[in-house]
């Protein structure tokens, strides 16, 4: 088939300012299981993005559970991009209108002292980066209607990126077992979603140094000051209009949104 990547980016931006989401791409602009030219596709919008005078922040990582990527025949996580238009502080309430099909999840995020720019890169360059983590709730997104996706409409879609809330104290690395820490996210005061590090591919620094490393080759390296969402500790939870969450992660403390009524 004739790939129109302009045309398959197109149809996500205007699903995303127009708030009606639109079918999904594979098979009809794109290749099924083709990532590649997912990714060519997620790029364009990036490009039109930063034209517009959005600042890249980071990068986030998706597809870091066994069982999901299973579910997409893939064997490896995916990824997208953070920009500055995404970030929510922690509290705030969140417009629904700004959203078409939001789910949330709980993660580690990691933000990086130092640039990594070689793919060559190993776990102990990645800690030696990382300057501190946070907790970090992802509100995740899809402009696909109905959520149905798969591995090439979510690459080409930012990797369904939304919108993101980052906790405001700071740990250090070294105080943190990511492998071991607990997760459990709350709806007035009900757990929604439980979880813990190994989830995240049997550890958030592995995803972490996936993420440098495919970058890397990308030829965009993570930076110093990127802001890294790890993946999700549990499942992913669809919004409720009107409600509250927070995630509290061991060892590293919690993060909260809430959510107001669409007004349309």
């Amino acid at each position: 088939m004739m790939i129109d990547y302009e045309a398959a980016a197109g149809e996500l931006i205007e699903a995303r300012e127009n708030g009606k989401p639109c079918p999904p791409l594979r098979g009809r602009l794109l290749p099924e299981g083709d990532v590649t030219s997912a990714y060519l596709v997620q790029q364009l919008q990036v490009r039109q993005w930063t034209q517009r005078g959005h600042r890249r922040v980071g990068a986030k990582i998706g597809l870091t559970s066994r069982a999901v990527q299973e579910s997409f025949g893939v064997f490896q996580p995916d990824f997208g991009v953070l920009l500055d238009s995404m970030a929510v502080p922690d509290g705030v309430e969140v417009d629904l209108d700004r959203l078409l099909q939001p789910r949330v999840e709980a993660e580690v995020a990691f933000v990086l002292g130092t640039d990594l720019p070689d793919e060559r890169i190993t776990g102990a360059d990645v800690i030696r980066a990382v300057d501190h983590v946070l907790p970090a709730i992802e509100i995740v997104d899809s402009r696909v209607a109905g959520w149905d996706i798969s591995i090439v409409d979510t690459v080409a879609d930012n990797a369904s990126s939304g919108l993101f809330v980052l906790g405001t104290a700071p740990r250090r690395l070294a105080d943190v077992d990511l492998r071991l820490c607990g997760m459990v996210l709350e709806q007035a005061g009900e757990p929604v979603s439980v979880g813990a590090g190994a989830a995240c591919l049997g550890n958030p620094l592995h995803a972490v140094e996936w993420l440098a490393r495919t970058m890397a080759r990308s030829g965009d390296p993570l930076r110093a000051g990127d802001v890294v969402l790890s993946g999700a500790l549990g499942p992913m939870v669809p919004v409720t209009p009107g409600a509250a969450y927070e995630a509290r992660i061991s060892g590293l403390g919690s993060v909260r949104t809430c959510f107001g009524r669409a007004a349309s």
